[in-house]
């Protein structure tokens, strides 16, 4: 793999950066390795860059290398408290494309207020990991394809991003539905991280809103991580989801942190 040398101050040892595998950068000063950079392929196709560094001057010297040997657009996930790493990508040229809230929402339903939120008439819930596959998929290929036609699958978590064969249905038992008469027309998936559940996604029939159907779902997935003595769960919202952040700021989810989504165009 192709080596640049970068000049360091006077006394230091010379950089030198590595592209040692397809992904992989590294930065070499006095026979140690003193930075690391990856590129990762979102399953929309997206490229996105992680740089792992002790030196201001080391990131910039990776982040010149990878951007020299890179098509764009490329895009990078930061702690939005994190204030160094991200003056650090913007030098590089990155800018704000968006932000992500994380919510730690109350799972009793004595205090989000959801022990009375009831589906509408007609909707029943069904629990995660008793959907049938086929209506299931039919509605994920649905829903998938009313968010395309507005806000675009680019705004959604990473992990209910697309695959390149366009499947987002990775773990069928991972989802309760909401059904109507013979189709399912909403959906909640909750998967356990680390010890803390998280809301990955809840979603509705565009002709299904308005009806208490999101607050029904969440209602039930939270009550079944109460009843299984989970207290609070996470989730991420993005900020101009304007009906998710009322929906969850509704029934007491507290802001814990933001990540910002940055992009090099």
């Amino acid at each position: 793999m192709n080596s640049v040398h970068f000049t360091s101050g006077a006394g230091e040892p010379t950089v030198v950066i590595t592209r040692v595998a397809q992904t992989q950068w590294h930065a070499v000063a006095a026979d140690r390795v003193v930075g690391r950079g990856d590129v990762s392929r979102r399953p929309d196709g997206r490229a996105f860059l992680s740089i792992d560094s002790w030196h201001d001057a080391v990131f910039d010297q990776l982040a010149d290398a990878m951007l020299a040997e890179l098509p764009t657009p490329l895009y990078t996930v930061v702690d939005e408290a994190d204030l160094d790493l991200t003056c650090s990508w913007e030098r590089a040229g990155f800018t704000t494309r968006r932000r992500e809230w994380e919510y730690l929402v109350p799972a009793d339903p004595q205090v989000t207020g959801l022990d009375a939120a009831l589906p509408p008439p007609g909707v029943t819930i069904v629990a995660a990991g008793e959907a049938k596959e086929g209506p299931l998929r039919a509605l994920d290929t649905a829903i998938r394809a009313e968010v395309e036609e507005t806000v675009g699958w680019q705004e959604m978590p990473a992990e209910v991003l697309p695959r390149t064969d366009g499947d987002t249905l990775l773990d069928p038992s991972k989802y309760a539905v909401a059904a109507q008469s013979d189709r399912y027309v909403g959906l909640v998936r909750v998967v356990q991280v680390t010890r803390q559940p998280r809301i990955g996604l809840i979603a509705v029939r565009a002709d299904q809103h308005r009806r208490g159907i999101a607050r029904a779902l969440l209602a039930h997935a939270l009550g079944a991580l109460y009843r299984d003595g989970i207290e609070t769960a996470s989730t991420e919202v993005n900020e101009s989801n304007a009906a998710a952040l009322a929906l969850f700021e509704g029934i007491g989810a507290r802001r814990a942190s933001s990540n910002l989504e940055l992009v090099l165009r």
